[in-house]
């Protein structure tokens, strides 16, 4: 099926901006992308022009929202980069991100695992959880895992766990399980929570700092004045900012500006 979007959509930037570890490319600009239970393969043709390989059913009900299309990101762009140079030069390179609004317990675990980790070892302990405690799904190109749900994951044991490539990490995961299964963090309950308290409940979980805390608000619960601080956002703040934290400038925006200053300083800035 072809479809029109005619604001920022880059398939490359939003699959490696660091905010997913399932989507990739799997063939001659195909990209593939999957939340809960669904598989969606994206094709860039011309100009705004996509093809996608879910009928308009799906793509309206699930995939229009993944990907947060009712958003005017060429606007917000736009504003971002009138904040300075700096900013300009990085929402330019980072246009085409989209913050997706992404499942909240696959997210919580992804970004657990994601501490002291690069982008490629977070992705195969990912997918190793998908592998070994998700459901198959049987798609056009190939059969994907998808990833386990809470009550699917809940009984995995430390041994289980310690075969996808975890180390410590295994024990954090555990306890968000437990944290979960006794009623301590109730992640439903929190997408109606306030920034400040979702932040805080969160980190009720062994392993959850402020930086982990903040992904999952942003790139899950779409707080998109949240700015998770990970070791290239601080570069930023120290190298190119003086020492100052600009992003609460951007109040609602501060965590899409933080995807573009993310991208921008990881790929540009860490190459010369």
């Amino acid at each position: 099926m072809k479809i029109r979007i005619e604001d920022d959509f880059d398939l490359e930037k939003i699959a490696h901006c660091g905010q997913c570890f399932r989507a990739k490319e799997i063939t001659n600009g195909i990209y593939r992308f999957i939340t809960k239970n669904h598989v969606v393969y994206i094709k860039k043709l011309d100009e705004c022009v996509f093809d996608v390989s879910c009928d308009d059913y799906e793509w309206a009900n699930i995939w229009v929202n993944y990907f947060d299309l009712a958003t005017d990101y060429g606007k917000i762009r736009r504003e971002i980069s009138a904040a300075s140079d700096y900013f300009k030069m990085a929402a330019d390179y980072g246009k085409g991100i989209r913050i997706l609004r992404q499942e909240p317990f696959e997210t919580l675990i992804s970004f657990i695992i994601s501490q002291r980790k690069s982008i490629p070892s977070i992705t195969v302990s990912v997918e190793r959880i998908a592998e070994k405690f998700g459901k198959p799904i049987k798609s056009i190109y190939e059969t994907v895992n998808s990833f386990p749900t809470f009550d699917e994951l809940k009984s995995a044991s430390m041994m289980a766990l310690s075969t996808c490539a975890l180390g410590y990490r295994a024990e954090y995961i555990r306890n968000a399980i437990e944290k979960i299964s006794e009623g301590v963090v109730h992640l439903e309950e929190l997408k109606r929570a306030k920034d400040e308290a979702l932040i805080e409940e969160l980190k009720r979980i062994r392993g959850v700092g402020d930086k982990v805390a903040n992904c999952v608000a942003l790139f899950s619960y779409h707080r998109v004045d949240s700015v998770p601080i990970d070791v290239w956002i601080e570069r930023a703040i120290n190298e190119d900012f003086g020492g100052h934290n600009y992003f609460a400038d951007f109040e609602h925006n501060a965590g899409i500006a933080q995807q573009y200053v993310f991208y921008y300083k990881k790929f540009v800035n860490a190459a010369k």
